[in-house]
């Protein structure tokens, strides 16, 4: 094989067409709609009563759309659209019977058929190289019009762009199937991860527990400040194992359903009591009536409205303002607060897993829950965006998919 060859096919395979070996069988793939539309076209366009458009590898030549002909596979040597598809010049022949090139062509001299009037337009994609051709033939002699010609090589570069286009369609649905995949391995990684971190900790910890009701007993300050270390540590451990499994898992398993924005905010209210209490925080919500995965929702609105309420400004409550509106592109959620903000060159990196920016009497935390709310939001269609409010703060807003 040729150098140009190689290339060729190199070409070929980014189209995701076959190029099958001799010998081998092939099934000729089912032409796409757009594709037999066109074909169909080119047929109506120039008059003719058989119209095909064929792929020419190294060996081979097969059809991936025909009209007034069933699709067929052939030799390259066989081929009547090989002889001339590489220069990258239209073919108009009157009748192939009569040029020395065609006149001993199986499909021209009766072996295979009796091909007369024929044309042939080179599919040439963007980067030259030639794929094949769309032809046209009849047993009768026949013409074309400068006009018909000019239609078919427009025709021939519809063909390429659709062939192309199919080729990323497939593209993005295997690179979608293995995303699925590649979540549904990490859920399950993280489960079993997840629960193999769990039980030794939380043994740990029921340890350190015992042994610090020993120290206090002996009165021990020194061991009990040791084990109150262990214990924050270990209780740290066990809030990432939760955070890590929460953020693995968001987008595994989306069931939407009819959901009230206030009865979400009194359930988040009622989990964060005990911060809402520490913080004095105040929390107000409109209701609003949107369509979304309860359990996820849930988790969404919780990340944002404790991050709302522990990254407060010293000495000063958190207020809370919880709004959501719908429009016909979707439903739009937002957490507004009244604490330090983020600025402006923060505000995307936030977003990424275990971002976090270790700024003065910032509470700890595992630098997953706006990376959390941010795939949940991903996974209802929508995304998350972190903007400013006048004065000091942070506006969090959720924009949802058409569906919500």
């Amino acid at each position: 094989m040729t150098v140009k060859e190689l290339a060729r096919d190199a070409v070929l395979a980014r189209t995701g067409l076959p190029t099958p070996e001799p010998g081998l069988d092939i099934t000729v793939p089912i032409p796409s709609q757009r594709l037999q539309n066109l074909v169909e076209l080119a047929r109506t366009l120039c008059g003719q009563p058989v119209t095909a458009i064929n792929i020419i590898t190294e060996n081979l030549q097969y059809q991936v759309a025909t009209a007034g002909m069933e699709p067929y596979l052939c030799s390259r040597e066989d081929s009547m659209c090989a002889v001339g598809f590489l220069n990258g010049t239209p073919t108009v022949l009157e009748d192939a019977s009569l040029d020395p090139r065609y006149s001993n062509n199986p499909y021209v001299d009766g072996r295979r058929g009796e091909v007369r009037f024929y044309v042939s337009i080179p599919l040439v994609a963007e980067d030259g190289f030639v794929l094949g051709t769309l032809c046209a033939g009849a047993r009768e002699t026949g013409q074309l019009s400068d006009r018909q010609l000019k239609g078919l090589e427009i025709l021939a570069a519809e063909i390429v762009e659709a062939l192309q286009l199919e080729h990323r369609a497939r593209q993005l649905a295997d690179a979608l199937t293995e995303a699925q995949r590649s979540n549904t391995l990490l859920a399950e990684f993280a489960g079993r991860i997840s629960h193999d971190l769990r039980n030794p900790l939380t043994s740990v910890l029921g340890y350190v527990e015992l042994a610090r009701d020993d120290a206090e007993a002996l009165e021990d300050r020194q061991i009990a400040e040791y084990l109150d270390v262990v214990a924050n540590s270990g209780q740290r451990m066990l809030s990432m194992v939760s955070d890590v499994l929460s953020y693995a898992t968001i987008g595994g398993d989306v069931r939407p359903t009819c959901l009230s924005l206030q009865d979400l905010v009194r359930d988040v209210v009622q989990d964060l009591a005990a911060s809402i209490e520490e913080y004095g925080a105040s929390i107000e919500c409109g209701d609003l009536a949107f369509t979304a995965d309860p359990v996820q929702m849930r988790v969404l609105l919780q990340n944002l409205v404790h991050n709302a309420i522990t990254y407060s400004r010293p000495g000063i409550p958190p207020v809370i303002h919880v709004t959501g509106h719908r429009a016909d592109d979707g439903t739009t959620l937002r957490v507004i607060d009244n604490g330090k903000g983020i600025s402006e060159g923060d505000r995307k990196r936030v977003l990424d897993p275990l971002v976090r920016l270790h700024r003065e009497d910032d509470p700890p935390g595992t630098g997953l829950g706006l990376a959390t709310a941010a795939r949940i939001a991903a996974a209802s269609g929508g995304r998350l965006e972190i903007g400013p409010v006048p004065g000091d703060g942070t506006m969090v807003t959720i924009r949802l998919g058409a569906n919500s």
